[in-house]
């Protein structure tokens, strides 16, 4: 039995992150040559050194998707080096402020669009020809359980991730004559740095955010990776427009 991805290539932003690091690193174990995008361009190539090591076919650029200039530029690059694009995952997104709407500077609620929502707009409004050209493909967009329900004082978050399930749902309509699938991911509360940076360490990450998901722990990285494999892959050649929820029973509660 072949690889899942044999002869694919997928461009990946945020790929320095946890998320985007494992579904790099899982996408290249199936066969799959990975262009890692981040506005951190070390941390991509540390995904790339992890890929390159593994054996896999992988390549670091930088992007900041809130610029249009950034994304194109990143896309041509990726195309240019492996010849094709098959697959777009969207994993980028910045760190979100805390505050109610009274509280929160206009200039944080404009960033977390600007990456957020605009970021992915941008990967598809650039990505999409490249696609289409390569005779069609699947769109991953990680979202948030957090699209579909609400905490306190995170206004920008929420609305961010809800409008993606929204955006691609419109493109999955746009593009399904294309053969190209879009689908969002919407993961629970998963162990990476970007908890970290919010509550300082591990232990008062699952203090805070474990009593939430019934399962009893955190979500791990790799699998949100292997939520992301399926979407990528031909074992979801009939689903469009959906919401993969990886959420351990979050929004059950």
């Amino acid at each position: 039995m072949g690889r899942r991805l044999d002869g694919k290539c997928a461009l990946i932003t945020g790929a320095g992150g946890g998320i985007g690091s494992a579904i790099a690193t899982r996408f290249a174990s199936e066969g799959c040559a990975v262009v890692c995008t981040d506005l951190n361009q070390a941390a991509a190539e540390r995904t790339v050194a992890i890929v390159k090591e593994s054996g896999g076919s992988a390549l670091a650029v930088p992007c900041d998707v809130a610029r249009a200039g950034s994304v194109q530029n990143a896309i041509e690059v990726g195309e240019a080096a492996f010849g094709k694009l098959n697959i777009l995952v969207n994993t980028a997104a910045t760190d979100d402020p805390i505050g109610d709407t009274v509280e929160l500077d206009e200039s944080d609620w404009n960033r977390a669009m600007a990456v957020n929502v605009t970021g992915v707009f941008l990967v598809g409004k650039y990505g999409v020809p490249k696609l289409k050209a390569a005779g069609g493909g699947s769109i991953v967009i990680v979202a948030s359980q957090l699209g579909q329900v609400v905490v306190p004082r995170r206004p920008a978050y929420v609305t961010t991730k809800a409008a993606l399930i929204q955006l691609a749902r419109s493109m999955a309509l746009d593009h399904a004559k294309d053969a190209i699938r879009v689908n969002t991911i919407s993961p629970g509360a998963i162990e990476t740095d970007r908890l970290l940076r919010r509550y300082g360490t591990i232990e008062a990450v699952r203090t805070a955010l474990v009593p939430h998901h019934p399962m009893g722990r955190l979500g791990r990285p790799e699998e949100i990776a292997n939520g992301a494999l399926f979407l990528a892959s031909d074992e979801a050649s009939f689903m469009t427009g959906a919401d993969l929820v990886i959420d351990g029973g979050y929004t059950c509660i």
